[in-house]
């Protein structure tokens, strides 16, 4: 069982940046890829970034590459995402996910435990 908790969202005018963080309760973080997703209202829940449980690999939304990017600190149990850029279609709430497994996913299906998710809101 993993919990995970998302902190960092918040207001930003566009051009700003944020830095987003998911707390994993456990000593078994190290064995999970994470995954940040995000939904906007009206919209599916969708992929943003992911990395491997090494860090060593990632992968990003086409929407949102070179502006975001995803590092996890094994020895904190947590898992980030940088978002520089921010544009009005970056507003949604953005949650992380745990996969048990060395490899990540793009596919929600496939992640077993979800955060609540944070705000973010970028205003034009």
């Amino acid at each position: 069982q993993v919990q995970l908790v998302e902190s960092g969202g918040g207001l930003v005018q566009a051009g700003g940046s944020l830095r987003l963080s998911c707390a994993a309760s456990g000593r078994t973080f190290s064995r999970y890829a994470m995954g940040w997703f995000r939904q906007a209202p009206g919209k599916a829940r969708e992929f943003v970034a992911a990395i491997s449980r090494s860090g060593g690999t990632t992968a990003y939304a086409n929407s949102v590459k070179g502006r975001f990017t995803i590092s996890r600190d094994n020895a904190r149990n947590t898992v980030y995402l940088q978002m520089n850029s921010l544009k009005p279609e970056d507003t949604a709430v953005y949650y992380c996910a745990a996969r048990g497994s060395t490899y990540y996913s793009t596919a929600l299906y496939d992640y077993d435990y979800w955060g609540q998710g944070t705000q973010v809101t970028v205003s034009s």
